[in-house]
C-alpha cells in the first residue's frame, strides 16, 4: 500500500463495486467494510460503509440495482425496475427522471454499470486491482487497494487557479482513473472496463416563462426528496435569493424546520436584514441567528484538519466556518442541513453566451454587452478582443500553458471566454510549472469542451468547480455529525436551468430573473426584490491577520516544499505581510488547499462525532455561505 493513500475510517461512507469474477474475492478481503450486497453468483458486488437511509437496493433474477445517496425512498419502484431490467442501457431512462443526487449501480448477466451524476457531485473512479477493474466513489480507497503512488504532477496542476477542464478529472494517484461526470463505467464479467456517456446538456431554447415553471417543479421535487422523511431539519437562511428559495420550499414539507443565519461581520452586510424579512413570512419555523463574532474567520483551524479526502480543495479555507454551526443544530435535533449553494451557478449564467449570441443576433447582443460593460466596468479594448477571439477549446487550452506566469487577464476576458485562464503564483517552483505545462499540453491534444458553445461550456464548468468543493464539504459535514445537502446541484434542477434561453437568464438589467420567476407565489415578492449578495472579503482579510501564525507554521514544515513544488521561504515572507494587497485576491487558496491535503495523508483520521453506520441520515452537501 502507498504511504500516501488509505481507507476512510471512523464511519466515513464509501462503497466499492466489484465485477462478478473469482479474482474479486481477494479484493473484497482487502477492504475493511461493514456492508455487503452480492451478485446472483454469491460473489460480493457492492461493499463498503453506508447506512440504511443512504441506499435503496433491489434484486430480481440475475439483476441487481442500487441507488446510493439522496433519492426518492420508493422501494417498490426500484424493485419494479430490477424486475424488468433486460439491458443496462435501459437505465438511462431511470437516470434521466429520478430527482435527487445519487450513484446508480446495477448488475445484469455478469456485467455491472456504475455511474454518478452529471453535476460532478457523485464521482466514480476505477483501477486495476489483482487483475480485475474495481470501481469506487472515492479515489483514495482505490489507491489503497491498488498500492498506487501519489502523482506529484497532479499536485502541480492543483496549484494552478483555476484548474481548467479536463484536468480536474484526473485523480491524485497514478493508475487510478476518474469517470467524467455524465458518463458511466461498464465492467464486464472478465473485469474489463469501458465508459459510455449517458448525459448531455439540454439545448437552451426554453423561453423564460416556460423554463421558470419547469425550474419551480424541479427545485420543489429536489427539496421534497430531502424533507419527505420528516423529523427536524435545518436550512441556511442568509437572506439571499438562493437560500431563501430553498427555505420556503422546505417549509412546505413535513419536516420541522430550523432556519439558520450567520450574520456577516461587515457592518454594511445586509444578510441579517433580509433573513429576518423572510422569516416573518415563515410561521412555525424557528429562526436561529448566531452571533456574528463567533463565526470563524477564513484560514481558521488549518493545522487541525484531519478529514480523509481524496483530493485537495480550496474549501479547506472555509472548513471551520462551514462546520461551525453543526453542534448547535445537532443539539436542536437537526438530521439534515439544506443550503442554497448552486443557485449562483444556475439562476444566473455565464456572460460568455454573448460571444455566440453576438454572431447569431448581433443587434440585441450588442445592446446587452453595452449594459454589461457599464455594470461590470469592462474596458473596451479587452472586451473587443475577447469577443473577437474565436479559438476552439483545444487551441485555447494549449495557449494557456504558455501563459501560466503572466499577470492575470482583465476580468472580461474570462467572462466572455471559455474560462478564466489558469495561473501559477510566484512561489511555485519551475519544476512544478514544467509539470503543469506538460499536463496541460497533453490534455489539449484531445480535449473536448463540455458543450460546443462556450457559454454552455462555461456554465457546466462553473457547476463542476462548485461541486468539487461541495463534495468535500459534504464529507466533512457528515463526519462532523450533520449531513448537508444542496438541492440546486441536482441533475434535474441543472437541466431545467440550462434549458432556458441564455439571454433571458443573464441580463444586465435584472438579477437572477429565472429564479425570481420560478419562485413567484412561493417566496413573497418583497423577498424576491433583493438584487445583490454579501461578500466576505473583510472576513478573509481579518483571517489573514488573525491566523498569520498558523500560516507561518504551515510553511515551516511544508510538504509541498519537500516535494520541490513551492518555495517555502517566499510563502513565509508573504505570511509575514498579511496586509499585502495581492492577498485580497485569494491567491493563497489553491496552495493552502494542497498543503493541508498533503498533511492529512500523513496523519491518521481522528475519531469524530459521526453517527455509527446503522442509523445515520442520508448525506447531502452544503455550506452556510448562501
Amino acid at each position: 500500500m502507498s504511504e500516501h493513500s488509505g481507507m476512510p475510517g471512523h464511519g466515513e461512507a464509501f462503497f466499492v463495486v466489484l465485477p462478478d469474477h473469482e479474482a474479486a474475492l481477494a479484493v473484497a478481503a482487502g477492504v475493511p467494510h461493514v456492508r455487503t450486497l452480492r451478485h446472483p453468483s454469491g460473489r460480493p458486488w457492492l461493499i463498503g460503509n453506508w447506512t440504511d437511509a443512504e441506499i435503496t437496493a433491489a434484486g430480481a433474477g440475475d439483476a441487481r440495482l442500487a441507488l446510493i445517496g439522496t433519492r426518492p425512498h420508493d422501494v417498490e419502484r426500484i424493485e419494479r425496475e430490477a424486475e424488468r431490467l433486460t439491458a443496462l442501457t435501459t437505465l438511462d431512462r431511470l437516470a434521466h427522471t429520478l430527482p435527487g443526487s445519487f450513484h446508480l449501480v446495477a448488475a445484469l448477466g455478469g456485467r455491472t454499470r456504475v455511474q454518478g451524476d452529471a453535476a460532478g457531485l457523485r464521482l466514480v473512479f476505477h483501477a486495476r486491482v489483482d487483475g480485475v477493474t474495481v470501481a469506487a466513489d472515492r479515489a483514495d480507497v482505490l489507491a489503497a487497494l491498488a498500492g498506487a503512488e501519489l502523482d506529484e504532477r497532479q499536485i502541480a496542476v492543483r496549484l494552478m487557479w483555476p484548474v481548467p477542464h479536463p484536468l480536474t478529472h484526473t485523480p491524485m494517484w497514478r493508475d487510478v482513473h476518474g469517470v467524467e461526470p455524465g458518463a458511466h463505467l461498464l465492467l464486464d464479467a472478465e473485469g474489463r472496463a469501458r465508459t459510455r456517456r449517458w448525459w448531455s446538456p439540454p439545448e437552451p431554447e426554453q423561453p423564460l416563462a416556460a423554463g421558470a415553471a419547469e425550474l419551480r417543479t424541479a427545485l420543489a421535487r429536489a427539496v421534497g426528496v430531502r424533507t419527505e422523511g420528516g423529523g427536524t431539519m435545518s436550512c441556511d437562511l442568509s437572506g439571499g435569493l438562493d437560500s431563501t428559495s430553498v427555505c420556503f420550499l422546505a417549509a412546505r414539507g413535513p419536516a420541522e424546520l430550523i432556519a439558520s443565519t450567520w450574520p456577516g461581520r461587515d457592518p454594511i452586510d445586509e444578510d441579517l436584514l433580509w433573513a429576518r424579512r423572510a422569516h416573518e413570512h415563515l410561521p412555525g419555523v424557528e429562526h436561529a441567528v448566531w452571533p456574528a463574532d463567533e463565526s470563524p474567520l477564513v484560514y481558521a483551524g488549518l493545522l487541525d484538519i484531519d478529514d480523509p479526502l481524496d483530493e485537495p480543495t480550496i474549501g479547506m479555507m472555509d472548513r471551520a466556518r462551514v462546520l461551525s454551526h453543526i453542534p448547535r443544530l445537532v443539539a436542536k435535533g437537526s438530521r439534515l442541513h439544506l443550503t442554497g449553494i448552486g443557485g449562483d451557478q444556475l439562476a444566473w449564467c455565464s456572460e460568455a453566451h454573448y460571444h455566440g449570441l453576438l454572431r447569431r443576433r448581433p443587434l440585441p447582443a450588442l445592446g446587452r454587452l453595452r449594459g454589461f460593460r457599464a455594470l461590470f466596468d469592462w474596458p473596451l479594448g479587452p472586451t473587443a478582443r475577447a469577443l473577437a477571439d474565436g479559438r476552439p477549446y483545444r487551441r485555447w487550452l494549449a495557449g494557456a500553458a504558455a501563459d501560466l506566469r503572466r499577470p492575470p487577464e482583465p476580468t472580461v476576458v474570462g467572462a466572455l471566454g471559455w474560462d478564466m485562464a489558469p495561473r501559477l503564483f510566484d512561489w511555485v517552483t519551475p519544476d512544478a510549472e514544467h509539470a503543469a505545462k506538460e499536463l496541460i499540453r497533453d490534455a489539449a491534444r484531445t480535449a473536448e469542451p463540455l458543450a460546443p458553445d462556450r457559454g454552455q461550456h462555461a456554465d457546466l464548468q462553473s457547476v463542476r468547480m462548485c461541486t468539487r468543493i461541495i463534495r468535500q464539504w459534504e464529507q466533512m459535514s457528515a463526519r462532523a455529525g450533520l449531513p448537508m445537502s444542496s438541492p440546486f446541484l441536482d441533475d434535474r434542477v441543472i437541466e431545467a436551468s440550462l434549458a432556458v434561453r441564455p439571454e433571458e437568464r443573464v441580463t444586465p438589467w435584472r438579477y437572477k430573473p429565472l429564479l425570481v420567476a420560478a419562485m413567484r407565489g412561493i417566496v413573497p415578492d418583497e423577498c424576491l426584490a433583493r438584487s445583490n449578495k454579501a461578500e466576505a472579503s473583510m472576513d478573509a482579510a481579518d483571517g489573514l491577520r488573525a491566523h498569520q501564525g498558523d500560516l507561518m507554521e504551515l510553511w515551516d514544515g511544508s510538504r509541498l516544499a519537500r516535494l520541490g513544488l513551492v518555495d517555502a521561504a517566499r510563502l513565509r515572507a508573504l505570511a509575514a505581510r498579511p496586509a499585502t494587497p495581492e492577498l485580497r485576491d485569494a491567491i493563497l487558496y489553491s496552495t493552502v488547499g494542497c498543503e493541508v491535503w498533503l498533511r492529512t495523508l500523513d496523519r491518521p483520521a481522528a475519531t469524530t462525532a459521526a453517527s455509527p453506520p446503522a442509523a445515520a441520515p442520508s448525506p447531502g452537501g452544503g455550506t452556510p455561505s448562501t
